[in-house]
């Protein structure tokens, strides 16, 4: 029978090799997103060799270049990879709170409530820019507290979350509907743009609000990284070691709320990308417990790359980032319901 200190080192072994291997990952997908970013900034009707593209983001280089770089494909590319990661970390978030993988923003209707009142403010308000971006997070934290306080019996069971979620997002999507066959023409083909989650069009007047929100947002919720690791092992284990359980959680839920308004604020509703983005990054870093950055990055390669794919696979006319990974995320969808199903999982 191994001793203590045989036991306690071999722990500490694993757990090196844990955090080793998710340093790497992590590099490498910040690594990825960068070429991703790159790769936007490059390809496109005028060509730019992917080696003049970063001087040309400062300024050096060819006019032409500098040009079409700073003033066309900069902005919308920035915002491709602001957006994925809002998404991405936001998904993670909400599916290690309710230790289910179902339990995304979209899947819970939250990205319904957020696209609910951000379709109110654009077709009644005329809102755009930081006011629309507050506009869908509002959205989003009402829709949150709604499907709390339906799903809350007792304690909180993630497959009746779910469940309730999937109701109030429906209900909202309902009344998206409504305002948006409501609204004059003109407003009408911006909000079904929107709705179909693009970055068509987007500027630098779009690239600031998603910043503003982000630069509190995603450093705030690394630094409740731990609390959420805990909080994963059940509220009793919290409990034991300190961690004040309910304010804990009311606290990640409140920011993962806003991480997935200031995404649908920006670009609409990306379908999937929360969905998907944390599961592979636990994947690729085989660690347990949220994998935050790792998500948010994952994020930004997945919506990056799908926009890339959105502007250029047709030479007709371009096709929405959300289309694309709605295509993408999909199958895997189903795929999870399918072993969910059959293994008799949930709560």
């Amino acid at each position: 029978m191994a001793s203590t200190p045989d036991v306690l080192e071999r722990v500490s072994r694993t757990r090196g090799r844990v955090a080793a291997r998710k340093r790497v990952v992590t590099i490498a997908l910040a690594l990825a997103a960068l070429l991703a970013f790159c790769l936007s900034l490059s390809v496109g009707d005028f060509t730019i060799s992917i080696l003049r593209v970063l001087p040309a983001v400062f300024g050096a280089g060819e006019r032409g270049e500098v040009f079409v770089v700073q003033s066309l494909r900069l902005p919308r590319a920035l915002l491709s990879v602001l957006v994925g990661a809002a998404f991405g970390m936001s998904g993670a978030v909400f599916q290690s709170l309710a230790r289910n993988p179902l339990a995304s923003p979209d899947i819970l209707g939250i990205t319904a409530g957020g696209s609910l009142t951000a379709v109110m403010g654009l077709t009644l308000l005329g809102l755009s820019g930081l006011p629309l971006s507050l506009a869908a997070t509002a959205g989003a934290l009402i829709t949150a507290g709604l499907i709390y306080t339906f799903a809350y019996r007792r304690g909180m069971s993630s497959y009746r979350l779910v469940l309730v979620g999937i109701g109030v997002g429906a209900v909202a999507t309902a009344l998206t509907q409504f305002f948006w066959t409501r609204a004059h023409a003109h407003d009408a083909a911006s909000v079904a743009l929107w709705l179909s989650g693009s970055l068509n069009g987007r500027g630098w007047e779009n690239i600031e609000p998603v910043v503003l929100m982000l630069l509190v947002l995603i450093p705030g919720t690394l630094a409740l990284g731990k609390q959420l690791n805990v909080l994963e092992l059940g509220d009793d284990s919290a409990t034991a070691v300190g961690v004040p359980v309910q304010r804990a959680r009311l606290v990640l839920l409140i920011a993962g709320v806003a991480l997935a308004g200031a995404g649908i604020g920006a670009a609409g509703p990306v379908a999937f990308v929360a969905f998907v983005s944390a599961p592979v990054a636990r994947r690729l870093s085989r660690s347990p417990g949220p994998a935050l950055l790792p998500a948010a990055l994952t994020g930004s390669v997945l919506v990056c790359v799908a926009d890339l794919i959105g502007r250029t696979a047709l030479s007709s006319s371009e096709v929405s980032v959300g289309v694309i990974t709605g295509i993408a995320g999909a199958p895997y969808l189903l795929w999870l319901l399918a072993t969910t199903n059959s293994s008799g999982q949930g709560d």
